[in-house]
């Protein structure tokens, strides 16, 4: 009568040993209240007088439905995001928040909402770095006394209206044809202001302004099938004749 009492007992004692994975952590409560957080590892607790719920502490990834919502400059899009976070403190996931997961996942698309409304839509394209890292302070402030710690929050797409990107277009458009313009009327004033020296200097010489028209000539004739008639002034001309009658008297001489 003994034994099999005994072995019953043993049975209902063994009953209680629990194996927990490295990844897991047991909220353990006795009679209903939390009494303690157990594993990893083999642990034990009193059978019929306590039980336990595991907590998965590995960091989940969270992806945030796309969200249509209106920026700062009432420009409508559709933004999506990506949350990891993780359980630091097991108990209070499960003592202060009835669905730590569906919390921070509500709460999450709520501040994303949120944090577009309070910027332009250049600001969400340009500064995306930023609203992020704004977005998971305000998420792990909040989700802080839930034992949750928000590791990251990336917004993955933003769709802007069909229109807006046509406008968008245009105006990329036209401050690419300005920047060219800009370009272009630098050069040209750079190029006047060193014509405007040249001709400065060649008005201290007239010879020099002459070989410089005889030079231009030479170039315009490197094209046989080019004609060109040159009005060469009688004072360039006379001075040639008057240097080719010196070099001629020296040979005489």
């Amino acid at each position: 009568m003994a034994l099999p009492i005994i072995l019953a007992l043993l049975a209902l004692l063994a009953s209680g040993f629990r194996i927990a994975q490295e990844y897991q952590r047991a909220i353990v409560f006795r009679l209903g209240r939390f009494q303690t957080v157990k594993g990893p590892g083999l642990y034990w607790i009193i059978p019929l007088i306590e039980r336990q719920q595991t907590v998965d502490i590995r960091t989940k990834t969270v992806d945030l439905e796309q969200q249509e919502t209106i920026t700062k400059d009432s420009v409508t899009i559709k933004v999506n995001a990506v949350l990891w976070f993780r359980i630091v403190s097991p108990e209070h996931s499960i003592l202060k928040v009835a669905d730590y997961y569906k919390a921070v996942y509500q709460f999450s698309v709520s501040a994303l909402r949120n944090i577009i409304g309070q910027h332009s839509l250049d600001e969400v394209l340009r500064e995306r770095e930023q609203i992020n890292a704004t977005l998971q302070k305000i998420v792990d402030q909040t989700t802080e006394p839930w034992g949750v710690k928000i590791e990251m929050v990336e917004m993955k797409d933003v769709e802007i209206p069909e229109g807006m990107q046509r406008a968008m277009a245009r105006e990329a458009e036209a401050i690419r044809e300005k920047r060219a313009r800009i370009v272009k009327a630098e050069a040209e004033l750079d190029a006047s202001i060193k014509l405007t020296q040249g001709a400065k200097e060649m008005e201290k010489s007239p010879m020099a302004l002459e070989l410089r028209r005889m030079q231009m000539i030479s170039e315009v004739g490197i094209d046989n099938n080019t004609t060109t008639i040159v009005l060469v002034p009688s004072d360039f001309t006379n001075a040639a004749k008057s240097f080719t009658e010196m070099v001629a008297n020296k040979k005489n001489d």
